[in-house]
């Protein structure tokens, strides 16, 4: 089974505020996509990312899930009513995430509110984009819900800054004393923590509930390589989930980039991930993992 753990969806890029989650893939087959203003001198490329545009994309997989997101910080808000309506027209394949932001006072309550009522399974977070220390009390109460509902956390940490990110929240190691205190609770780090890749690692050695995805990673084939030379090497790889960061890239163009990337060590002494390994990553039983069978 293939699970894509990592996808956005959005109405429109108005929904994104200021914020970008992730990064188009450069190749010579990338079309050129619509610039949206972000300011007088600020532009950014932003993919298509409605429903329709993802589901036309989930062939390769057997499972997707997709991510709401929510940041009073960076205005942006992708509805958790639209993931979940979403989700719900193709419930065999859809695993719909809710965006959580800790800052809000409510934000406990949209926990539950995701769970039990919009029927969705996991929450989604950004401390460097939300403005909070991923210990900040308001966060700690949303974890222990999180927990006692039985719903994984995905937290985005690095991936595409704005000016405006707050890089003192977007270290991996600062969910250390998260994981020491919710033990049960299932923590995701999104495109392995990068550009704080051995933080990570750390973490994923330290903590039998933490995991982290490929997303973000492979448009940066040297990048990506060491990542998971390093993830084997410390003997972590098989705590790596795959994740597409749709519409950024899609899954086959991350599969085939996963099963590609010894080639930066053809001709060389460095080292490989063994095939069987990066096989693992891709077909890896991440619902049983996080607890979504």
């Amino acid at each position: 089974m293939i699970v894509d753990c990592h996808t956005h969806i959005w109405q429109s890029p108005e929904q994104l505020g200021s914020l970008e989650l992730g990064e188009t893939v450069r190749s010579s087959r990338t079309k050129p996509q619509p610039r949206v203003s972000l300011g007088r001198s600020n532009w950014r490329n932003t993919p298509a990312a409605d429903a329709d545009h993802h589901w036309a994309q989930t062939s390769a997989v057997d499972k997707s899930i997709v991510l709401g997101f929510k940041s009073r910080y960076m205005q942006a808000e992708i509805p958790n009513v639209y993931v979940a309506d979403y989700v719900k027209r193709f419930p065999q394949k859809l695993i719909g995430f809710a965006g959580i932001d800790p800052t809000e006072s409510a934000a406990v309550e949209e926990v539950n509110l995701a769970k039990t009522e919009l029927q969705l399974s996991g929450i989604t977070i950004s401390p460097a984009n939300q403005d909070f220390h991923p210990c900040d009390t308001r966060a700690m109460n949303v974890y222990a819900e999180a927990e006692k509902l039985g719903m994984p956390v995905l937290c985005h940490f690095g991936g595409q800054f704005t000016q405006n990110s707050k890089l003192e929240y977007a270290r991996p190691y600062l969910f250390d004393e998260v994981a020491r205190t919710f033990p049960n609770l299932k923590l995701v780090i999104a495109q392995m923590g990068q550009p704080w890749v051995d933080e990570t690692i750390t973490l994923l050695g330290k903590h039998q509930n933490i995991y982290a995805d490929v997303s973000g990673l492979l448009g940066r084939p040297w990048q990506a390589y060491n990542a998971l030379v390093c993830a084997y090497q410390y003997d972590v790889i098989d705590k790596l989930l795959f994740g597409s960061d749709f519409p950024y890239t899609s899954a086959n163009e991350c599969i085939e980039a996963l099963y590609s990337i010894n080639q930066i060590a053809q001709g060389t002494n460095l080292p490989v991930v063994p095939r069987e390994s990066l096989r693992g990553i891709i077909e890896r039983d991440a619902l049983s993992l996080l607890g979504l069978e």
